[in-house]
């Protein structure tokens, strides 16, 4: 089970590979993964609620999910 810090460290990493390239959040994930030679099972476990709402919205951008309500087009 990972601690918050190692949680919270690899929440800043995907962030700042985010706002650093084009990518989303689930490209960055998987980008960073290929990088670091971690597992995407591992980097699952390390996903916090933060990141987890990023991830959901970026999912529901790409159709990969079902909207679970209306959302203000921005």
């Amino acid at each position: 089970m990972p601690t918050k810090d190692e949680m919270g460290k690899f929440a800043k990493a995907i962030d700042a590979l985010v706002a650093n390239t084009d990518l989303n959040y689930i490209e960055a994930i998987v980008q960073y993964c290929k990088e670091t030679g971690l597992e995407i099972e591992v980097a699952a476990s390390l996903v916090n609620s933060n990141l987890k709402s990023k991830l959901a919205n970026d999912a529901m951008d790409l159709n990969l999910l079902k909207d679970k309500g209306s959302r203000l087009p921005i």
